[in-house]
């Protein structure tokens, strides 16, 4: 396991959960997706051409943050590109991402009881399944995308481990195939449990993730979504979740990825856009905010630079 970042001193060690029998049987098709980044650029000195944008995006207050160009893998800029810290939800993106790789996502899974316990228990944020209720693993992966709902994280982590400590395994294993070295979870969520720090990554493998993520045109099309209506039918109750990106039809060409929050992580954003033909996609991790809900300020300052350029 990597060792704890320069952030905090407090950081907990924590032993990778023991490798997952089946992960070999990943390494294909993620070994495609990923590309190293071509050039990693210091907070001080970002990749482009001398004596341009020289001092990087103006503003950007988060702990951690980077933002590259899509397609090729290039860091334009980046702020503790190595830096361990907590990411919050963002996790969700590699269970997403679990969950996709296994497939079947016609399969009907019943929403356990325990759901309700944990959410309150964590104080987590959540898309209101009701335990009993039947629904597709697609229809959960829009409750875990959309609303963050560490409900449908439950859910799906405990009928694809199958178990909770199975699928967390898988989402390490998975960690360790796409090289994400700095990167570990101890949950499917990114609740602060055991502690705040348990569950953390860096930018640069973050974003490594965003972009075998959204080589999924199943995941892509899940953040895309503004919102999404579930009606009553057969074995479950009808449902609506909005996405909580901020950038969403704010800002243009805005096509995902993921929010996070805790207290520790602060406010965190995976994002990607794409305007006449540019893709970037960028993180920020601890950016400052009131409450819970993520804001947009920081992702919106590294996309004005990178658009500038």
């Amino acid at each position: 396991m990597a060792a704890r970042a320069r952030w905090s001193a407090h950081v907990s060690r924590w032993a990778c959960v023991s490798r997952w029998a089946g992960a070999a049987v990943l390494v294909a098709g993620l070994a495609v997706a990923v590309t190293a980044p071509s050039a990693a650029a210091s907070d001080a000195r970002p990749a482009g051409p001398a004596g341009v944008h020289a001092s990087g995006p103006a503003g950007v207050q988060a702990r951690a943050a980077a933002i590259e160009v899509a397609s090729s893998g290039q860091v334009l800029w980046s702020r503790g590109l190595n830096t361990e810290v907590p990411m919050a939800s963002i996790t969700k993106v590699m269970t997403a991402l679990v969950v996709i790789r296994a497939g079947h996502l016609s399969r009907r899974i019943t929403v356990p009881s325990a759901v309700i316990g944990y959410v309150e228990e964590h104080d987590a944020s959540g898309a209101g399944l009701r335990p009993g209720d039947t629904l597709t693993a697609g229809q959960l992966l829009e409750a875990l995308l959309l609303p963050s709902g560490a409900d449908a994280a439950y859910t799906l982590a405990e009928a694809y481990g199958p178990g909770l400590s199975a699928f967390i395994a898988k989402m390490n294993a998975t960690a360790r195939l796409l090289g994400m070295t700095r990167t570990h979870f101890s949950n499917f969520d990114g609740l602060p449990y055991p502690t705040g720090y348990s569950t953390y990554s860096t930018p640069a493998d973050l974003l490594k993730l965003g972009r075998v993520a959204m080589t999924s045109a199943v995941f892509r099309s899940v953040v895309d979504r503004r919102s999404y209506r579930l009606a009553s039918g057969s074995g479950h109750h009808a449902y609506r979740w909005v996405n909580l990106n901020p950038l969403l039809g704010v800002y243009q060409g805005a096509i995902g990825i993921k929010t996070g929050y805790t207290p520790t992580a602060g406010h965190c954003l995976l994002f990607e856009v794409i305007r006449d033909g540019r893709s970037f996609i960028g993180v920020n991790l601890g950016s400052p905010g009131v409450g819970t809900t993520v804001n947009g300020a920081d992702a919106t300052r590294m996309l004005n630079w990178a658009f500038s350029r």
